[in-house]
This record gives C-alpha cells, sequence and structure tokens, in this order.
C-alpha cells in the first residue's frame, strides 16, 4: 500500500514568495467561488443532469420531464426551480405550458465535463 502521507506533505519549510505573489494577485475573488459553488451544487445531483442533458436534445415542458423521469410533477418542478433560480434554465410560455430550455453557457459546461469522464 502507499504511504500517502510522504505525497501530501513538504519535506522542507520553503515559501515560494514569487509562486504566492502570482496567485495571490490573480485567484478567484470569494464572492465569485461562492457563486460557482452554488452551481456545482445544483449539478452534483444526477437528476438535475439527467434534466440539463435531456433539455439539451429538445425544450420540454414539465409534463414531458416528467414522463422522461418517471417522476411526480412536484418532484420534477422542485429540480427545476433550483436549476431556474441559479440561471442554469429558463422558460417560455405558450398558453397554459411552461416549455424549459437551457442557458447556452450551461451546455458547455455539461460538454466539457462529459468529455473529462468519458476519456
Amino acid at each position: 500500500m502507499i504511504n500517502t502521507e510522504e505525497y501530501d506533505t513538504c519535506s522542507s519549510n520553503i515559501i515560494h514568495e514569487n509562486v504566492l505573489k502570482e496567485v495571490k494577485k490573480n485567484i478567484t475573488n470569494d464572492d465569485t467561488l461562492l457563486d460557482m459553488s452554488v452551481v456545482f451544487k445544483a449539478l452534483s445531483d444526477a437528476t438535475r443532469l439527467k434534466i440539463i442533458n435531456a433539455l439539451m436534445i429538445s425544450e420540454m415542458c414539465v409534463c414531458d420531464i416528467t414522463d422522461l423521469l418517471n417522476m411526480t410533477q412536484p418532484a420534477v418542478s422542485h429540480h427545476l426551480k433550483s436549476l431556474r433560480q441559479i440561471g442554469l434554465i429558463k422558460f417560455r410560455r405558450e398558453g397554459k405550458n411552461l416549455y424549459y430550455y437551457l442557458d447556452n453557457n450551461i451546455q458547455e459546461v455539461f460538454k466539457k465535463c462529459l468529455t473529462y469522464v468519458t476519456e
């Protein structure tokens, strides 16, 4: 078995000031990282990923998504609300129906993640 402690720590206590200075100058601010964590949290649910995947193929109403996922409408609506609140999906109204569709940017995130996990 590999002793991970030898890989997780430095064997010296040298601080690389030039590296720290560059990182501190360019690191993403805490508010933006917090916003990103909200998006990643929403994407950490397999059902929400399946909704996103389906909406990449076609816009869909809640009834269609409910049938696709074999879930109750309140359960699907809960997931849609979470995705909508952070701007990953949008909707348009046609009569009594709401049709959901993806924000274009999330499609790229999904595709890159899919490529990452399938390579």
